[in-house]
């Protein structure tokens, strides 16, 4: 993973982009960013942070946009994007993306596919592929419609503006806003605190809310019955469940 940098501390994994200077992304920064989310799938892998160098990610290479039009073998980066984006939405434990610099068009679809985004205080973000004359491909129109809503989610992208970091806390689009020293700090740590919890329980919530959205609420409720009945079943349902009767902490193995 040449443009890619992975690293492990306990049972949080670090994904850093490093694809200098603004971490545009290509297939081959596409292609490592797979690489390590396969390796994120690891059970003893608890919690994931993912963040580039300066920058998160500054959007597509726009030049390989310019070799699609010139080639029928090649095309636009949107579709293999989404599918890591996909996939890094369905990591069965919880993700943070912690967002320096530009996260923009590609860039924030990546950052989305995440649980929860921390932003520096002087990051910008937003989905600028309208001034392309294009759309976000990779996810864009859907999840940003469903974490900061329909109708707020519509005019950011006709606009295709670039907003703050204060903004995005408004919007809902930003968890946690930090000065850009702290930002790191703060995701590693707040990663670490997801390790000691329980894991498959985290991930029942995440397919129960993910699976049951859109849907009728009788369907939606039949999805949350079938994920407790799951998270019910594990060895950390009874820890916890166990130390509360007791009065005790409990010692969750994410099991």
């Amino acid at each position: 993973m040449s443009l890619v940098d992975y690293a492990v501390s306990g049972a949080v994994a670090q994904i850093t982009l490093n694809r200098p200077p603004v971490n545009a992304l290509d297939s081959e920064l596409i292609a490592d960013i797979d690489a390590a989310i396969t390796q994120a799938e690891d059970p003893a892998i608890r919690a994931v942070v993912i963040n580039g160098t300066k920058h998160f990610a500054a959007g597509a290479d726009i030049t390989r946009f310019v070799d699609a039009f010139d080639s029928e073998d090649s095309e636009p980066q949107a579709s293999g994007l989404g599918a890591v984006i996909f996939r890094l939405e369905g990591l069965q434990k919880p993700t943070i993306a912690a967002i320096s610099g530009y996260a923009l068009g590609g860039g924030l679809e990546l950052a989305m596919g995440a649980d929860f985004r921390y932003l520096a205080d002087d990051a910008k973000v937003g989905q600028p592929e309208i001034l392309l004359g294009i759309i976000p491909g990779a996810g864009g129109t859907q999840r940003l419609a469903r974490i900061i809503g329909f109708q707020k989610a519509k005019a950011l992208i006709f606009s295709g503006r670039h907003i703050g970091a204060d903004e995005a806390e408004v919007l809902g689009l930003a968890d946690k806003v930090v000065a850009p020293e702290a930002l790191l700090e703060t995701a590693l740590a707040d990663a670490a605190q997801f390790t000691m919890g329980p894991t498959r329980a985290y991930w029942a919530v995440k397919k129960a809310m993910g699976a049951g959205y859109g849907l009728s609420i009788e369907s939606a409720l039949g999805v949350e019955r079938e994920a407790f009945e799951e998270v019910f079943a594990t060895d950390d349902a009874k820890t916890g469940i166990l130390a509360f009767v007791n009065k005790e902490k409990p010692d969750f193995s994410g099991k």
